[in-house]
């Protein structure tokens, strides 16, 4: 009786073991049958990933690689697709999921449902989300050796993604666009650039120390100054500006400088009407303090670099600024604050050409432009006229009803 009664404790044991496997395999949870086909698809891929990054001579062979690459790639991704349907959901579903599960269901719908009307941007979007949740769960359990595989696979994909986002966005910006449809195109750029930056950047630059990165980490220092605390919107034009700069050195190729200039010029805009809508003398000043040093990187860091020009005028008329502004670089050691105050004239009177091409619009601005420009004794005020290059404005002319 014993032994009896000990073999079928012995054989219940087994079976409820089985019992318990099997139910943990059949149960889509990360440990469950879903995540292990993540796995072995995650294995495969690197396997394909690493033999890619192999000089292969064969033409012939290395279009092969290539194709058992993408193939596995393609495996890969519909095994996490499935998780979040068959494990994630049911588990949102149920009332069990965690906050990191909810969040990332809640994610996962925000890209599907611009799939209909914007499927170039869908593609890039759930590859790029599918891919943060594995590097997640990578991380979250601590697996240094399968770390250290992944990681350059993740960076190389997610870098090449990002930039085909940003490419796609450049290429809308040149369609016939509503001035509504564009301001959304350049929140998609700014906030793209926003992620790139905060996720994949630092991989980056601590995998790779070549001299492109060296060269943008006092920007990236600046950067993260903004990721602490809610912003109010000088701050955030700020910030923008500061993604714009890292830009010019990251992508030159996906997002080209004539996408970039109208990145610039956006901003100008903001931050003008910015300075006009506000009546706190506080923060006007602030934000005029931000508008000449957006003012600057514009002329300096973009329109420096400009080749081609589309009027001839445009052309000449910068040459003409950029002597002047070369011209006061002699000053620059002499007499500091006399520098500061000259580049502030050059500045405004160049931002002032451009807004009066719409004196209408920007009536507002332009008054501030002046009188900022009489404080500095760049510009005579006479009873209730300006005296600028021999002109009379009337002050009260300036803004037409």
């Amino acid at each position: 009786m014993e032994e009896r009664s000990l073999r079928v404790y012995a054989d219940k044991t087994f079976f409820t073991r089985i019992t318990n496997t099997i139910t943990k395999l059949l149960i889509p949870t990360k440990i469950g049958i879903n995540g292990m086909l993540i796995s072995v698809k995650r294995n495969a891929l690197l396997k394909a990933y690493e033999t890619t990054i192999e000089k292969q001579d064969d033409a012939v062979k290395k279009d092969n690689i290539q194709k058992k690459y993408e193939d596995a790639f393609s495996l890969y991704l519909e095994a996490i697709d499935k998780y979040v349907m068959d494990s994630i959901y049911k588990k949102v579903k149920a009332g069990s999921a965690t906050e990191f599960e909810k969040e990332a269901l809640s994610n996962y719908y925000e890209v599907i449902h611009i799939k209909e009307t914007e499927y170039l941007e869908y593609k890039y979007r759930k590859q790029i989300y599918l891919l943060e949740l594995d590097y997640a769960d990578i991380t979250e359990s601590n697996k240094p050796k399968l770390m250290e595989k992944y990681q350059p696979f993740y960076i190389t994909k997610m870098d090449s993604l990002y930039k085909g986002l940003l490419k796609h966005f450049s290429i809308k910006l040149a369609d016939n666009l509503t001035y509504q449809n564009k301001d959304e195109i350049y929140e998609k750029i700014f906030k793209t650039l926003e992620e790139y930056i905060t996720n994949v950047l630092p991989l980056k630059m601590e995998n790779d120390k070549s001299d492109t990165y060296k060269q943008i980490i006092e920007e990236y220092e600046k950067f993260e100054n903004y990721t602490i605390g809610k912003l109010d919107q000088n701050e955030g034009i700020e910030k923008r500006m500061v993604l714009l700069a890292i830009s010019r050195k990251l992508f030159t190729h996906s997002l080209p400088l004539i996408v970039a200039e109208q990145c610039y010029i956006k901003l100008l805009k903001d931050v003008r009407s910015l300075i006009v809508d506000t009546r706190v003398i506080k923060k006007q000043e602030k934000a005029y303090s931000l508008l000449i040093r957006l003012i600057e990187d514009y002329n300096i860091k973009l329109l420096a670099t400009k080749i081609y020009w589309d009027k001839p005028a445009k052309r000449d008329e910068y040459k003409a600024f950029w002597k002047e502004y070369q011209n006061l670089e002699a000053l620059k050691e002499k007499n500091k604050e006399e520098y500061q105050k000259q580049k502030e004239i050059l500045f405004v009177r160049a931002d002032l050409k451009e807004v009066y091409q719409n004196e209408n619009r920007y009536c507002k601005i332009i008054e501030f432009y002046k009188n900022k420009l009489v404080s500095l004794g760049a510009m005579k005020e006479l009873k209730n006229t300006y005296q600028s290059q021999g002109h009379y404005i009337g002050r009260k002319a300036l803004c037409r009803k």
